[in-house]
Formats: C-alpha cells, structure tokens, sequence
C-alpha cells in the first residue's frame, strides 16, 4: 500500500504566547512567592512586579519588571532614571512610572533619615556611610560640608555647598564656613562625589583642600579631611580619603 508523503517541518513555527501571570504556577506567582519568601529574600524583579501590578499583551508583569532590572543592570542605575525615561519603557507609562520614582525615593530618604541621626563621624568610612546613598545615584558632581561638634557628631545632616563640575569659584571657603560659623561647629569634613565611580582626587580636587584647609586655620575651623565618593570596584574601597593620602597637609 502506498504511503502518503509526511508533511515537511514549518519554516515558519510561531511560538506559545506567553503565560500570565494568573496562569503560572502559583509558587512562581509575585504575590505567593513574597508572601512565602518575605520582603527581604525575594529578588528585585520580584518587588518591581508587585509595584508595576501588570503587564502588557504578551508580556506578564514578571517578565516585565525582569526586563526592566535587566535594562538598566542595578537599582542603583534605575533610582538615576527619570519619569519620562521609564515611562517610555514599553508597558510601563506615565501613571507606573511615577508609582516607580515615588517608591524609590522613598527609599532614599530612608537612607538619608538613618544619616540625620547625628551620627559620630571620625573617620573616612563614617563619612562614607553618611553620604554613600545619596551620592551614589547623582550624575553630576556636589560638593558638601559636614558640621562637627566637640565629639565628632554631626550636627545636623551634610550641607549640600555647589552642584556642578568643582573648581575653586565654585567651592568658595565663604560657603563652606558660612554654616560652620552659626553653627559654632568644633570642626568640617568636606566631601564630594565622582559620578565617574573613580574617587581618586583630581589636581582641581587637591587645590580646592588646601584653600579650604588654609581658610580653617585662619577663621579658627579646622577642616578634617576631604573625603571623595565614587563607586566600590573590586580594587577597593568606594572613597578615597585626602588626609589619609598625605597628599595635602591638613595638621600645620
């Protein structure tokens, strides 16, 4: 008896579309999984899902927030994106997008809540964990000036002196010690961030502490150190400490 011909494979296969969400299994579902996990052992995929709520046609909200953490690669890089930025992301938009900036700058206030503390600052690493937060999602550079009492303790949060590319116009000795002055403070640490994630000081960064260190002597303030915030990298620490460095002089 004759065979019939089998019918050749497709060229052309369209793929399954995609489950929703309602239709994964519920172990892999957002919600199931943060109430069975907690908030603090679900990834960041999982905590953007639950904020974004829902997808698009053929995609879920899961896949969704993955492509998101994938786009931008920390949530560090995503706290830096704008609204209108993440509301031109396919299946997010604006009302989303505002829900996302809100949560995480709530987060960021957190942060700079726990370094309003007046916390004892007396070394570069205490610095470091004042500002690191705040600094780390800036894209340009600014330039602070923390007040001290008698005991190294804040006395109340850093003060933000210039927002731009630092020279000596910008970070002038009158706004540094302006604040330091009313505040009867014992002592400053100046600071500043690299947006480049590279915290060794440039020449500019290095003129700017002498003329701030020479200005403390004269008006009776000393200045502590300059502290310069960048990024951790595997080399090392993510700031990088003037005064430690010995490049300036900061006792005579």
């Amino acid at each position: 008896m004759e065979q019939l011909p089998t019918s050749p494979e497709p060229c052309y296969k369209i793929a399954p579309a995609p489950l929703r969400v309602k239709e994964l299994p519920e172990r892999l579902q957002p919600r199931e999984m943060f109430r069975r996990e907690g908030a603090e052992r679900v990834g960041e995929d999982v905590l953007l899902a639950l904020l974004l709520r829902s997808g698009v046609p053929g995609v879920n909200v899961l896949e969704l927030a993955r492509a998101i953490v994938q786009r931008y690669g920390s949530l560090t890089a995503l706290a830096r994106a704008s609204v209108e930025e993440l509301a031109a992301f396919k299946g997010v938009g604006p009302v989303k997008a505002q829900m996302l900036k809100a949560a995480l700058e709530l987060a960021r206030r957190i942060a700079a809540e726990g370094a309003a503390e007046r916390p004892a600052v007396a070394c570069p690493e205490d610095v470091a964990r004042v500002l690191r937060e705040q600094a780390r999602i800036l894209d340009c550079e600014v330039f602070w000036v923390l007040l001290l009492d008698t005991r190294n303790r804040l006395l109340r949060p850093p003060e933000e002196v210039s927002r731009g590319l630092l020279n000596a116009s910008l970070v002038h000795p009158r706004e540094v010690f302006k604040g330091a002055i009313r505040a009867a403070a014992a002592a400053v640490i100046v600071a500043h961030n690299h947006p480049s994630g590279d915290p060794a000081p440039s020449a500019e960064d290095l003129a700017i502490t002498r003329q701030l260190v020479e200005a403390g002597r004269i008006i009776g303030i000393p200045v502590m150190d300059h502290v310069v915030l960048g990024r951790r990298t595997s080399h090392g620490a993510d700031y990088f400490s003037v005064r430690e460095s010995g490049l300036v002089s900061f006792d005579k």
